[in-house]
């Protein structure tokens, strides 16, 4: 498998990125990592999709602010805007005139709304576990923490109302969520520690909040829903039956986009992509070889 690696420069710092070569004459995945203020790392089972005769390159990048990427230190450049124009500039620095983009939860908030400027160039688009309206998201949460049991309910209402969220027992009743509607696998060792390492825990609570259910932020208003009918590229839906992204959510957003498709993965969460890898990457792979034919 043919890889590189480096860094580009953008008007903010360094952009690390990772580009895996395939075979094949055809446009690239770009990959767009979860957080705000997460990595590309756990993504990189993608790998696998340059494979083969048929392997188109895969490129990932960790966004700034986190990762191994440098730059800003300023919270006030972590913001949506500017992480849709670094956006635009990795393209620029990286060549990719031509273009598919994988969105991974807030990466999907980034995709969308990278897209709502209307750039050329992008062939087809994925949302995967889609985060498209706070509001939502926050309220699907608020039924999801129900299905927990009633002492872990108690302890995080308490912690956010006594704002304790860096307390160890929120940090427990975090993980019994997670091990509901996060990843229903168990992570290994070594990811567990790289993805803690890479990822940046003050942009994720300046941009979202102390937890993937307490929305504080600067993405707290966030809402796309009602430009989503102005995307025009073939899209494609993804989430797990036990998502935090709800299958309910997904499917509307789905419905909005004209001409979208949409797949649930029964026996995943939130990562799929960890969850049931096999059968993700499959997925993804058909959705972007009809994409190609498609806009021919």
């Amino acid at each position: 498998m043919n890889k590189e690696e480096g860094f580009v420069d953008v008007t903010w710092g360094k952009v690390w990125y990772r580009r895996v070569k395939g075979a094949a004459e055809t446009a690239p995945l770009l990959v767009l990592h979860g957080g705000p203020g997460g990595s590309c790392y756990p993504l990189q089972r993608l790998d696998k999709l340059a494979n083969g005769p048929d392997g188109r390159m895969v490129v990932y990048y960790d966004q700034l602010g986190a990762g191994r990427s440098k730059g800003p230190t300023d919270q006030a450049l972590w913001n949506l805007d500017r992480y849709v124009e670094e956006l635009g500039q990795v393209r620029e620095r990286l060549g990719l005139d031509e273009v598919h983009i994988l969105g991974h939860s807030w990466g999907t908030t980034l995709l969308a709304s990278y897209l709502l400027t209307k750039p050329a160039g992008v062939k087809s688009a994925i949302f995967s576990s889609p985060c498209l309206s706070a509001p939502r998201w926050a309220k699907d949460q608020e039924r999801l923490l129900k299905q927990l049991p009633e002492e872990t309910q108690e302890t995080i209402a308490r912690c956010e109302a006594d704002g304790t969220t860096n307390s160890e027992e929120y940090k427990q009743a975090m993980q019994v969520f997670a091990k509901n509607f996060v990843c229903r696998i168990e992570i290994s060792a070594e990811e567990r520690e790289a993805t803690s390492k890479l990822g940046n825990l003050e942009v994720y609570n300046t941009m979202w909040g102390p937890s993937e259910f307490c929305v504080t932020g600067n993405l707290k208003e966030f809402d796309c829903t009602p430009k989503l009918h102005e995307i025009e590229v073939p899209s494609l839906f993804l989430c797990g039956r036990y998502d935090e992204a709800t299958p309910e959510s997904t499917s509307y957003f789905s419905s909005i986009v004209p001409g979208s498709k949409l797949h649930i993965f029964e026996k995943s969460a939130h990562s799929p992509y960890r969850e049931q890898p096999e059968e993700y990457r499959e997925v993804v792979a058909g959705f972007l070889d009809e994409a190609e034919l498609a806009v021919k």
